[in-house]
């Protein structure tokens, strides 16, 4: 969006880096051939252009990301520009969410240790077997 000349498609590894989904352009080419994008809900390749108003199912990591295309863009550049680039659904910003308040829930209970086991717990944990605490 920053260069002078509109561009009319760009491929769909390119648009997907640009936006930031993804930090090289060859992971989001990866995350393609892998089945983890859908444009308008079929597998595409990574050579496919994108075009403005599209579909997009984004699957990275536990997150899914459903956006439409705003803009096209084959330069990656700040966050604030990559985000106007696509609108994400309100119902994926709900359950993106969710997810994270199910992680935190999760994670709550955990209390990492204030420091590293001195020369006694060490002696413990080794007496107990479990050489991968240490």
């Amino acid at each position: 969006m920053t260069d002078a000349t509109p561009v009319a498609a760009v491929r769909l590894d390119v648009w997907l880096w640009a936006a930031r989904f993804f930090k090289t352009r060859s992971l989001a080419k990866q995350a393609v051939e892998t089945g983890k994008v859908d444009v308008a809900g079929q597998r595409p390749k990574s050579s496919r252009a994108v075009r403005v108003g599209e579909q997009l199912q984004i699957n990275r990591g536990d997150e899914t990301y459903d956006v439409q295309v705003r803009g096209l863009s084959d330069l990656r550049g700040p966050a604030p520009v990559a985000q106007q680039l696509y609108e994400e659904s309100e119902a994926s910003r709900a359950r993106r969410a969710e997810l994270h308040a199910q992680r935190a829930a999760a994670k709550n209970g955990y209390q990492p240790p204030e420091h590293k086991p001195d020369k006694r717990a060490r002696r413990l944990i080794r007496a107990l077997g479990d050489i991968d605490a240490i």
